[in-house]
């Protein structure tokens, strides 16, 4: 990404973006989709995927889970669609029986798309996507599937055609290590078919531009951020390098690793069944003595460590470890054994080494050989 800007109408950036949106589609498991990359952040992406689907007044079933799948509805809210809101308490995924009473009772199809954010931030939920298609296969239900994979995608299993997702999408930000600017989206055809009668007002995130420039060979309807463009050209290669099996499963044994650890200190998850455990972050709940926005901040005032803070209705809960992206295990466990010093810092009676010994006899015992050096 260290190069100078260059003319994105010269031959070499229409050509590598030929490349990069054919390559990215790989990440979502999707060899049916249409991809955009669009110069924004996750809540771009959001709002490019409501805007080219739906249209105002229309019923959307939205799941309130945490902070990011909150922000998500208030914006559904913002761009005036009808949003039926399905809440649990933080802590706990998507009421899927819930949205199965209403799709069972929804014979007119009112319900027009179902949000869903595949794995909440905020308290380290994942949610089955494969199930929520299962219910609306089962209710033979033609309402779109639009998903949150921001902190999922590149990480987390993720198969978008299998799991008849319509629109995901996922930020540079997060598991593909870039910068912040690129908002990173895939559409199934019955979502472009949508977008053809979508009446939502778009100008910067309308899909139909883009479209227009693919076909002209140009890719850009406007200026892209040349040097993320090479940054996601790299590391996509590292990914491919790496296997994205692979990757995911390393982000398997990050995830257990750390909630050995978590286990091993006597604190609990602040995710509240195992079926919800996520594999890209962890919130850890504090006993309620301890003020965690504390924890946050002398670990980077002391130890140079960054730990995410509790929000909202978590703030001063929970801490969060991220475990997400370019992360190896033995990073994991130099993060580990900063915790524990901090915890021991703000009064809780840890034992120094307790959580590592935990995470490093699991990871031990789990770490493959690196395939290119057999």
């Amino acid at each position: 990404m260290n190069r100078n800007n260059e003319d994105y109408r010269s031959p070499a950036i229409p050509a590598m973006t030929k490349t990069l949106l054919e390559d990215v589609k790989k990440i979502f498991k999707s060899t049916a989709g249409t991809t955009f990359l669009i110069p924004t952040t996750g809540t771009g992406a959001w709002e490019s995927a409501l805007t080219n689907t739906l249209s105002p007044g229309d019923r959307i079933v939205s799941f309130l889970i945490g902070q990011f799948s909150l922000l998500w509805i208030d914006q559904q809210q913002r761009l005036n669609f009808n949003v039926d809101v399905v809440e649990s308490d933080w802590g706990q995924g998507a009421n899927l029986d819930v949205l199965e009473s209403k799709l069972a009772s929804d014979g007119a199809h009112t319900i027009k798309a179902i949000c869903i954010v595949h794995n909440e931030t905020a308290t380290g939920v994942t949610n089955d996507l494969s199930k929520v298609r299962f219910l609306l296969d089962k209710y033979k239900h033609p309402a779109l599937l639009l998903v949150d994979g921001v902190s999922s995608i590149c990480a987390l299993d993720f198969r978008m055609d299998e799991w008849g997702v319509d629109v995901a999408l996922t930020g540079s930000q997060k598991a593909l290590s870039l910068p912040t600017g690129i908002g990173i989206i895939c559409a199934s055809p019955k979502a472009l078919e949508a977008s053809k009668t979508s009446k939502s007002v778009k100008v910067f995130f309308d899909w139909k531009d883009y479209l227009k420039f693919y076909k002209l060979g140009t890719y850009w309807p406007y200026t892209p951020s040349i040097q993320l463009l090479y940054g996601l050209r790299a590391a996509l290669d590292l990914l491919f390098e790496e296997g994205l099996d692979n990757v995911i499963a390393r982000h398997s044994r990050l995830g257990k690793a750390t909630r050995l650890a978590v286990e091993a200190w006597g604190l609990k998850n602040c995710t509240q069944k195992e079926e919800w455990f996520s594999d890209t972050v962890t919130a850890v709940l504090v006993p309620s003595y301890i003020d965690s926005s504390e924890i946050v901040r002398r670990a980077w005032k002391r130890y140079n460590l960054s730990l995410g803070l509790g929000l909202n209705k978590v703030a001063g809960k929970v801490f969060r470890i991220g475990h997400l992206g370019n992360l190896n295990e033995l990073q994991l466990l130099g993060c580990l054994a900063g915790v524990e010093m901090i915890l021991k810092d703000v009064g809780y009676p840890v034992k120094l080494g307790s959580g590592v010994a935990a995470a490093s006899a699991y990871l031990q015992n789990n770490i493959p050989l690196i395939p290119s050096r057999i």
